[in-house]
């Protein structure tokens, strides 16, 4: 392990915050593309029903 002296602490939970908000970016990112594949599936199937 590194020897981060006094700023162990800082640089630590600076890796933690930054580690979380790329899960969380990740998660977000993901639910919006779910959410977009139905949104099209459903306007696809609007469009079928409606030309027979």
């Amino acid at each position: 392990m590194l020897d981060l002296g006094k700023y162990a602490g800082a640089v630590m939970s600076s890796w933690g915050v930054t580690i979380l908000l790329l899960v969380l970016l990740g998660v977000i990112t993901w639910r919006q593309s779910v959410n977009a594949r139905a949104r099209l599936k459903a306007a696809e199937d609007r469009r079928k029903a409606r030309n027979g």
